[in-house]
């Protein structure tokens, strides 16, 4: 079967999103889709209890994780997809990420209680299904709750962002190791929803995708949530001069907090070659 409608980019409550895996694996095939994977960040934690209920469900269904790098001072994130979740270099990658991740989110509570906003990191860890991935979604979550803006894009514009006062730079992995982590377990590695790398300028994302062509990357993600019809025309021809493979994924969080529900995305352009033919 050729899967025409395949997600590989979503969350779980393992990591940010809002419903367990289980739930978001029935969503998935519910929706029609028929190839799915998984990609919490940072973390595997949610990929078991997902491939058995996707296959119960009739979806094929491929190990996936979005990991969390940094290029030049700039956040990017990378999809890896189709590997090995018992490999110990992308395991042990991973758990230092993780606490990495805990020692930033205390940093930006301290950040918060200095401007009058004291408890925001334990309240969101009571949003934090894992303690140990505990991310600006969460914070924004609570700070919607105890009513300091009305929904989560409006924390995430007046707090949560780079130049606010609960933004904390952090130092994530290098490019280089996340590639080198997901071809040591036999994965692909994908670029994560390009167009929001606001910080990135167009000469800037060539120098990227060259670095990422060159470092092992072979996957882009051209048809996603956050992307509008132009920026799938850009990224489609970025993908053709680079010679990367096409990915598609809604990056779903859950039914409040998603640009697109699972598997309701446009098809990618006909010529681009599917990331899903290099998934075993």
């Amino acid at each position: 079967m050729t899967p025409a409608n395949f997600d590989f980019h979503c969350h779980s409550s393992v990591s940010d999103g809002l419903l367990p895996p289980a739930v978001v694996a029935r969503r998935a095939a519910a929706n029609g889709v028929d190839f799915w994977a998984l990609t919490d960040h940072d973390d595997l934690g949610g990929l078991v209890e997902a491939r058995a209920v996707a296959e119960e469900a009739g979806m094929r269904f491929c190990n996936g994780v979005e990991i969390s790098i940094e290029w030049n001072g700039v956040p990017i994130h990378v999809v890896g997809l189709g590997f090995d979740a018992a490999n110990p270099a992308l395991v042990g990658g991973l758990t230092a990420l993780r606490e990495g991740r805990v020692e930033r989110a205390k940093r930006m509570g301290d950040a918060l209680a200095a401007i009058g906003m004291p408890g925001i990191y334990e309240g969101a860890l009571t949003y934090a299904t894992n303690s140990c991935l505990i991310s600006r979604a969460h914070f924004a979550r609570y700070m919607v709750s105890i009513g300091i803006a009305k929904d989560v894009p409006g924390i995430f514009q007046y707090y949560l962002t780079p130049g606010k006062p609960g933004y904390v730079d952090h130092r994530w992995v290098s490019l280089q190791d996340a590639i080198g982590w997901i071809e040591a377990a036999g994965g692909v590695a994908v670029v994560a929803h390009p167009a929001r790398y606001k910080a990135l300028s167009n000469s800037d994302m060539r120098r990227f995708l060259g670095d990422f062509k060159d470092l092992g990357g072979r996957g882009i993600e051209i048809v996603c949530g956050s992307h509008s019809p132009d920026h799938v025309l850009h990224y489609a021809r970025l993908a053709r001069h680079f010679a990367l493979h096409a990915s598609r994924g809604s990056d779903f969080h859950g039914p409040e907090e998603s640009y697109v529900d699972l598997g309701r995305l446009p098809q990618l352009p006909e010529d681009l070659k599917p990331v899903w033919r290099l998934i075993a």
